[in-house]
């Protein structure tokens, strides 16, 4: 029988993603790295996770695997499974056996979207054992020291079904991610956009106003992602109301009074 495996080359990374850190999260996961320990990133919606995570592997030099999870993943969706290939049965690995083979950084985004039952198998690698059964082979595979297991969700949007089991969640190191202080946001946009600083500061004072509309009904505050969007449409040469209700206000909300309201925001500033 056949195995056939992503070439590793498939997830390197040949260049460094520009990260700004915020305290001491770069240490942390490297200490963590190299103490074998699983990491869980908690935080909203675009607030650098994913970038954390692509920018910490190139730093690593190790290659990221990323699995965007979703109700419908399953076991078999990252371990592997049986192929037909011409006359042949042949055995691909998914991103996970894949991951533990190359010692890779294995990324589970939003991990709490995907089914309970396909996270068992990850129990294995994040304890002490370090290990990936996979039933179908018969084998046992042993994660090298470079593996590393990563996994992200939002607190947001905790509810009774979406949530991470105790179980789970004690068996990683954890970072808490949020927005970050003005002067990094402000960095950010004008490293990620090459906006002039009166603009790159304008946006972040608005994020700020609109975040604190969640005391009043809004799901979730601006993220830097939005900002980066907006500020993009900025340079581009978009009138800054058109541009702004675009990235901002008909994203966060279809609520019309929310509408009003940021709209409103955003004509204090432009």
């Amino acid at each position: 029988m056949r195995i056939l495996t992503p070439p590793v080359d498939d997830f390197l990374q040949p260049n460094v993603p520009p990260y700004v850190p915020v305290a001491d999260e770069m240490d942390v996961f490297t200490r963590a790295w190299r103490a074998q320990l699983p990491v869980l990133l908690k935080g909203p919606t675009g607030c650098g996770k994913t970038r954390f995570v692509a920018h910490m592997a190139a730093v690593l030099g190790r290659p990221l695997i990323t699995v965007a999870c979703h109700e419908d993943l399953s076991a078999s969706d990252l371990l592997g499974r049986y192929l037909l290939v011409g006359d042949e049965t042949v055995w691909v690995d998914g991103p996970l056996t894949a991951g533990v083979r190359h010692g890779a950084i294995v990324y589970l985004d939003e991990v709490v979207e995907a089914r309970k039952d396909s996270l068992v198998v990850i129990h294995p690698l994040t304890d002490d054992r370090r290990i990936l059964p996979i039933d179908r082979l018969a084998t046992v595979l042993r994660a090298p020291p470079e593996f590393m297991m990563v996994v992200s969700y939002n607190p947001g949007y905790q509810s009774v079904i979406k949530e991470l089991k105790p179980s789970t969640r004690q068996r990683f190191v954890s970072l808490d991610f949020g927005y970050p202080p003005a002067a990094v946001e402000i960095a950010v946009l004008k490293a990620e956009t090459g906006v002039a600083t009166v603009v790159a500061e304008r946006l972040v004072k608005v994020a700020e106003k609109v975040r604190n509309l969640t005391e009043r009904g809004l799901e979730e505050g601006v993220s830097t992602r939005l900002l980066v969007y907006a500020a993009r449409l900025l340079r581009d040469g978009a009138e800054p109301r058109s541009a702004l209700r675009a990235a901002l206000t008909r994203t966060l909300t279809d609520d019309r009074d929310l509408q009003r309201t940021i709209d409103e925001i955003v004509a204090d500033f432009y």
